[in-house]
């Protein structure tokens, strides 16, 4: 929370792209206080521009109640359990705070960085935590009126790591080529969606955009599938199946997704 003042932690790579270290000595981008943790690196290991990345505050603030849960009912430890609550509640704040934008088109969405100091980073990014996976992560349901107007923001080309072309749309990452999406998204599109032609739009898609070898990929190339990046990607691979499982009305066991209605356990 007080990175500036606090913490010694720097980061700095030579003769590498900016995206991979961190600029002002290592130290980052100067930020404000908030309540939100800082962040040096996004979930894709590219810098972040702003060191309050919003979607992993947002995940920090779940985590911390599943630890207060766990230290108060397992362990008895209610000063451990206060703690997390609190630390949670001060991150909460500061997302309700600093991180939502009045978009002139979508209205209310959130942020994906921003550094406290009325600066931002409009976007998301295929990997998780992210800005469209948040009912999947639990923070939000997936009516939340912020969350729907980010969710149509982030699947628009107002996301400017959204991209169409012959084969598919989607959202790719800064962390490959322009125009590559990335199945992560796909993957996660569908989770999110309350709509069951959505999801087995998302699970076609996804099984005709494979080159043929029956895997996962990082991220293929929305003109042509056949142009991709990693033969296979373990993490693409698990959130297709389990999409595969939630468009059969299951959910993988402890998920929030097991709390949307019709869904059971698998």
């Amino acid at each position: 929370q007080q990175h500036i003042t606090d913490s010694p932690y720097h980061f700095q790579r030579l003769d590498c792209p900016p995206s991979d270290t961190l600029p002002n000595h290592g130290r980052g981008s100067p930020v404000a206080p908030t309540g939100m943790t800082w962040s040096g690196f996004r979930p894709s290991d590219d810098a972040c521009t702003y060191g309050y990345l919003v979607p992993a505050n947002m995940f920090a603030v779940v985590v911390l109640g599943y630890a207060a849960t766990i230290a108060r009912e397992v362990h008895q430890d209610e000063a451990t359990a206060a703690a997390a609550e609190s630390l949670a509640a001060a991150i909460e704040r500061g997302i309700r705070e600093f991180a939502i934008v009045d978009h002139a088109d979508f209205g209310p969405i959130y942020a994906y960085e921003t550094d406290g100091m009325g600066h931002y980073v409009l976007m998301d990014d295929a990997n998780i935590p992210s800005l469209l996976a948040l009912p999947y992560l639990g923070y939000c349901t997936e009516d939340d009126p912020i969350y729907r107007n980010t969710r149509a923001f982030v699947l628009s080309t107002a996301n400017p790591y959204f991209y169409q072309g012959r084969a598919a749309r989607g959202i790719g990452s800064p962390h490959t080529s322009t125009q590559h999406i990335w199945p992560l998204a796909l993957a996660m599109q569908g989770l999110t969606s309350t709509d069951q032609f959505e999801r087995e739009t998302m699970l076609e898609l996804l099984a005709r955009t494979d080159a043929n070898t029956g895997l996962m990929h990082e991220s293929f190339h929305a003109d042509d599938p056949r142009t991709f990046t990693r033969p296979w990607f373990g993490w693409a691979n698990s959130l297709f199946s389990e999409l595969v499982l939630a468009a059969c009305g299951l959910a993988v066991p402890g998920s929030p997704l097991t709390a949307r209605e019709g869904m059971g356990r698998r």
